[in-house]
């Protein structure tokens, strides 16, 4: 409250003494008077200028801060780590009086900002099925009791203004072509344009203005898709402002608190579900209604959806001895016949798949690697290796890909091994899964186990009887009527008696 409007109230209307007054307030009694009988302003106490030991680093802190301020958010530098900076070249004060100048610093400078107009923003509105903006951010998840930070896809229609989440391990090419095709599933068709900032998924380099020299599989997606896509200009987070914000507004809809479920499918499917259920209860803002109600209207709009694109990418590597491919720390078994020779690896958000000669020679489920475990892993499908164990049988004893064999093929094992040739005997019955069915097989090895007779031999018995109980039985022939006997033949053993009572007369039946 203002010092001299007290004063005067105390003394006109409290009717207080001036000694009262200057007791309350520690003022002298004619400073006092001064105040009362005077039409002065209220008076102003001017702090003295004093020598900081900030002051020779004035100039380079300012410096530091300009170049801060022209990083993104996650390479900025924080107060703390400047002061350390600033330690390190001799200041020798505490980190509170670096925090101030930094704030008096971004204060000046919004100011100036606002001045100059920068400040001030035009409103945007957008047509049915006209655009649809693109970004990523970063937010936490436990996943199969895991704390594990996600990269998250948002996708969001300009004029409805429906959104989708989706939750990626990574960014990269193959999460953000995943990404789109179930954004533009759940919206129900593809606006004309898409709308992003310059992620390197997509922009290979920033030229001049709005020219970007544009991804190649970025290009073919949209090709596929038939959109335009534009990019904004750097550091124009207003241009696609709507994903901005819905990046914001997820974190508390969808983030807190923190979600837990056993698999990431799991926590997408979830995601799917609960944007959906947020469309039916945020109004729009600039028409009437729900964000459901004005995408009901926007969906016809909307281009039809064809097949989604095929949004893998592909690289070429050699298999090695051990009949693997590497792939980000991780190890993959491919079929023997292909060790040593060249592959290519197309790789997909959930899975891995290699092919060679025109087809497909076999699949994987995709490891993302952790960051704190560097040594990678490595996954093996037994089946690959049946052609060298053939040759060499002693190789299935210590096999690590034969580690994970069917519990059935491991009890056989067992039995096997005991006696002599059982390596190539066992080697051969898991041969049989290459000409059979696997769970035929398994069965088999179950009954043979269970009578107590584990041998090669039994196994293929068992095997042929359940191969041919599941046969298909013949169905029965219908004979035209031009075939069927006017007089069927009738079963007599008389003849035959007749014949033979002849042969012990002497007589013949010739």
């Amino acid at each position: 409250m203002a010092l001299l409007s007290v004063l005067r109230r105390w003394f006109l209307r409290d009717q207080l003494s001036i000694r009262e007054i200057s007791r309350r307030t520690g003022l002298s009694r004619n400073t006092v008077r001064r105040y009362l009988r005077s039409d002065v302003s209220e008076p102003t106490f001017r702090v003295p200028e004093r020598r900081s030991k900030l002051d020779e680093f004035a100039e380079m802190l300012s410096a530091w801060l300009k170049v801060e301020a022209g990083r993104s958010r996650k390479q900025k530098r924080t107060v703390k780590q400047l002061h350390a900076d600033l330690v390190s070249l001799g200041y020798g004060a505490s980190c509170s009086r670096v925090a101030a100048f930094a704030r008096a610093w971004k204060q000046d400078r919004q100011r100036e900002q606002n001045t100059v107009g920068r400040g001030a923003f035009v409103p945007l509105a957008f047509g049915p099925g006209e655009a649809f903006q693109f970004d990523w951010s970063e937010d936490w998840a436990i996943i199969d009791g895991e704390r594990v930070k996600l990269q998250v896809a948002h996708a969001k229609l300009c004029c409805s203004r429906a959104f989708l989440v989706r939750a990626y391990p990574l960014q990269t090419h193959e999460m953000l072509f995943d990404a789109h095709a179930h954004a533009f599933r759940v919206f129900g068709g593809v606006p004309r344009r898409g709308i992003y900032d310059n992620m390197k998924t997509a922009v290979d380099r920033v030229l001049r203005g709005k020219e970007r020299q544009v991804n190649g599989r970025f290009q073919a997606m949209v090709g596929h898709y038939l959109f335009e896509a534009e990019f904004c200009n750097p550091a124009s987070g207003w241009e696609k402002g709507q994903i901005e914000k819905n990046v914001q507004d997820a974190r508390h809809r969808l983030w807190q608190p923190t979600p837990s479920f056993s698999t990431l499918e799991a926590l997408n499917d979830w995601l799917e579900e609960r944007c959906k259920a947020l469309w039916q209860e945020i109004p729009h803002g600039r028409l009437p209604g729900t964000v459901a109600d004005v995408w009901a209207d926007e969906a016809p709009a909307l281009m039809p959806l064809s097949r989604p694109f095929d949004g893998f990418v592909e690289y070429s590597k050699r298999v090695s001895p051990t009949c693997l491919v590497h792939l980000e720390r991780n190890r993959y078994s491919v079929p023997a016949s292909f060790a040593n020779r060249p592959v290519s690896l197309r790789v997909y958000p959930d899975r891995i798949v290699v092919a060679a000669e025109g087809r497909i020679v076999c699949e994987h489920s995709r490891i993302v690697q952790r960051s704190h475990n560097r040594q990678g892993q490595t996954v093996y499908d037994w089946r690959h290796y049946l052609a060298v164990v053939q040759r060499k049988p002693g190789a299935l004893r210590n096999g690590a890909p034969f580690a994970e064999l069917p519990d059935a093929f491991r009890h056989l094992q067992q039995h096997l091994l005991r006696r002599p040739g059982g390596d190539r005997e066992m080697v051969e019955i898991l041969a049989l899964v290459l000409q059979h069915d696997e769970q035929a097989v398994l069965c088999a090895v179950e009954m043979a186990l269970d009578a107590g007779v584990p041998t090669k031999t039994h196994i293929l018995n068992l095997l042929h009887r359940l191969v041919d109980g599941k046969a298909q039985t013949p169905a029965a022939i219908t004979a035209p009527q031009a075939l069927i006997l006017t007089c069927e033949p009738r079963a007599d053993v008389d003849r035959y008696d007749a014949l033979r009572l002849a042969g012990q007369e002497g007589r013949h039946a010739s």
